[in-house]
């Protein structure tokens, strides 16, 4: 199970910290990530980190958000700066036992998503 929390309302060029409780007893060997849905648009790629600590990030993000976990406390952060007006979305936790990577259908495991908008 995953726990997505930490959404809200910031101005463009704010930051926000997103963070994800997973609950597998075996969580430090599983890869997670983060995904977003904006309005009206397919879910996409945000952010990923392997078991071993191995980074992803898609493009539009690359230089202000980092992803970053603490496998003692089970927990996944999207560290995002320098927010955009286009960054608005639903943000949604992920996770798998063998996968890291960037493609949506590999993760077997989706948090309940957080709210994330960005005002102009």
């Amino acid at each position: 199970q995953l726990q997505a929390s930490g959404g809200g309302l910031v101005q463009a060029g704010g930051s926000l910290r997103l963070s994800c409780a997973a609950s597998a007893r075996s969580f430090s060997n599983y890869g997670t990530g983060w995904f977003r849905q904006a309005p009206g648009k397919e879910r996409e790629f945000v952010a990923s980190i392997s078991w071993s600590g191995t980074t992803y990030y898609a493009d539009s993000v690359k230089g202000r958000f980092t992803i970053s976990r603490d496998n003692a406390k089970n927990m996944v952060y999207l560290q995002m700066n320098s927010l955009k007006p286009e960054d608005t979305a639903v943000y949604y936790c992920v996770a798998d036992n063998y996968y890291s990577g960037s493609s949506l259908r590999e993760y077997d495991y989706w948090g309940q998503g957080t709210l994330v908008t960005v005002s102009s």
